[in-house]
């Protein structure tokens, strides 16, 4: 089986194809393409993805979709993608937190000890999970969470690294990092629990909330 990854979580919106490889694993079948210019339809980049990779539309059995928390628009657009995808082929989906696609490659390129992933939320807000990088693999150790800025830097003081998309301006001695959409293809083939499209929802960690615009007032001339 090959599945199309899709991360759009971030201002890097990635697209990977992921198939077997020759033992048996997930390998990366092409190139991962990566644009930070929103100009371009996701549909494009992965029409463009396809035809670098040599695969087929036909050719592609499962959707991985990174569900954030980040980019809302993007994260959207990736799962609309995905529920199209299943309406024409009816393929299945997976979502995964980018978070755990971040800890995921990091630790694949050497990574270890205690991790501090942070995401802008806004509104002078961050998400923040914390991870436990070890021989064995990444495992959760902070759940993902809405958080000050005083607490994504706390664990800096006692040798947490601190790592996300674009945080290297926002915070001395954190470093950038952004999920890569092979790595969530990766994720995808290993825990494949697959799901219909349209039960694929974003990780977004605030509460629904709206203001009801008052009745229509009258006014005399």
């Amino acid at each position: 089986m090959k599945i199309l990854a899709l991360e759009f979580s971030s201002a890097h919106r990635g697209v990977a194809v992921i198939g077997p490889g020759p033992d048996s694993g997930p390998a990366l079948l092409g190139p991962t393409d990566v644009i930070d210019d929103d100009r371009m339809s996701g549909m494009a980049q992965v029409s463009d993805t396809l035809r670098k990779c040599g695969v087929a539309r036909e050719e592609i059995g499962a959707i991985a979709v990174g569900l954030g928390p980040g980019s809302y628009t993007g994260i959207r657009a990736a799962i609309a993608m995905a529920q199209g995808w299943q309406l024409a082929r009816n393929i299945p989906s997976i979502g995964l937190a980018s978070t755990d696609c971040l800890a995921a490659q990091i630790h694949a390129a050497g990574g270890r000890g205690r991790l501090r992933l942070a995401i802008d939320a806004q509104r002078l807000e961050y998400y923040l999970a914390g991870y436990l990088l070890d021989e064995t693999g990444p495992s959760l150790a902070i759940p993902l969470r809405l958080a000050s800025a005083a607490d994504v830097t706390a664990g800096l003081a006692e040798g947490e690294r601190l790592l996300g998309p674009g945080l290297a301006r926002r915070f001395p001695g954190a470093a950038d990092a952004y999920p890569d959409a092979a790595w969530l293809g990766r994720l995808a083939w290993s825990r494949r629990c697959f799901t219909p499209a349209d039960q694929l929802e974003p990780i977004y960690l605030r509460p629904a909330s709206f203001v009801k615009a008052p009745p229509p007032r009258s006014i005399r001339l």
